[in-house]
């Protein structure tokens, strides 16, 4: 006969797994992040020894530091050729246009966030409350939009953007980023909105509300953990991207942060811990974004997945 566990060992059992299993999932998830940040305060030295190590023998901010004082350094071929990035004193020769590469970086992702909002909030409303002819094929045919890989958009974007004049200008990329973004932000949004009450939207109606009335006053207040994973979402599509960014910028006043960090690796040397010095503080804005809306995170990306 098979032994059956008393009663006590299996409720103590089950918590037991599920908190080995989440303790090794999440140090599956997080250990290329620590990392990237145990290695931005080791020096060139550190990061190259055998075996690697997690902790630093001796940390050091010279990386980051490097990073805010290489808009004032001289780089020439002679000194990028024969520094030594063991010293801890190679700065690539592009390392001046990160800064002004991370500013790009947000103010187009922070445009593509208020644009996409502009038109998928209530765009989403309008799919989800008003009934019309073709309601269901507009849903089904925005989500098609998505299917496509971005690598087979890239030409006709191209072309799109160079008719218009925009090559190496910032408005290229919040144009594109939008026509990314905004199908699957009003999928999110319609989901959402369906899963509130019609008979919400017909008080308002009675009360003398107008359907953008309707819109800012009942509806929007109820779908702020939906905004928010839309907002997190559009933010990290447009503060990540890179292959357009590489397609339609060519100078620093308009590339943006993904864009420079992979320059610094066209240089006579590569140092590894001045690039990910530069990837601690790219993290830095979206790791914030998630703090700050932590609460509402979980619930909006699961928002509208079960209609009510």
């Amino acid at each position: 006969m098979q032994a059956v566990l008393p009663l006590p060992i299996r409720r103590i059992g089950r918590p037991v797994l599920l908190l080995l299993a989440s303790l090794l999932l999440a140090a599956y998830v997080l250990a290329p992040v620590a990392w990237l940040v145990s290695s931005a305060f080791q020096s060139e030295v550190e990061i190259t020894s055998v075996p690697p190590h997690w902790i630093p023998h001796q940390p050091t901010a010279q990386n980051f530091a490097a990073i805010f004082k290489a808009k004032e350094a001289v780089v020439t071929y002679e000194n990028r050729k024969q520094g030594d990035t063991a010293t801890g004193g190679f700065i690539p020769s592009t390392a001046a246009n990160l800064l002004p590469g991370m500013w790009n970086s947000l103010i187009v992702a922070v445009s593509v966030v208020l644009l996409n909002l502009l038109v998928s909030v209530p765009a989403a409303y309008a799919l989800a409350k008003i009934r019309f002819i073709g309601r269901s094929t507009s849903i089904y045919f925005m989500l098609t939009s998505r299917v496509i890989p971005d690598i087979a958009l890239v030409v006709p974007f191209f072309l799109f953007v160079q008719k218009l004049g925009l090559l190496d200008n910032l408005l290229s990329l919040i144009i594109t980023y939008l026509a990314i973004t905004i199908p699957f932000s009003i999928f999110i949004l319609t989901g959402y909105f369906e899963s509130l009450p019609d008979e919400l939207d017909k008080a308002a109606r009675v009360d003398g509300c107008s359907r953008f009335q309707t819109l800012v006053l009942v509806y929007l207040p109820l779908a702020l953990p939906s905004l928010v994973a839309v907002v997190l979402f559009t933010f990290l599509t447009s503060w990540n991207e890179f292959l357009l960014a590489l397609m339609f910028t060519q100078t620093p006043a308009s590339q943006t942060m993904p864009i420079v960090v992979a320059s610094f690796t066209s240089d006579f040397n590569i140092s590894f811990s001045f690039i990910n010095a530069a990837g601690v503080l790219a993290i830095v804005p979206p790791v914030i974004i998630a703090i700050l809306f932590e609460r509402y995170i979980v619930s909006g990306l699961t928002a509208g997945a079960v209609k009510g």
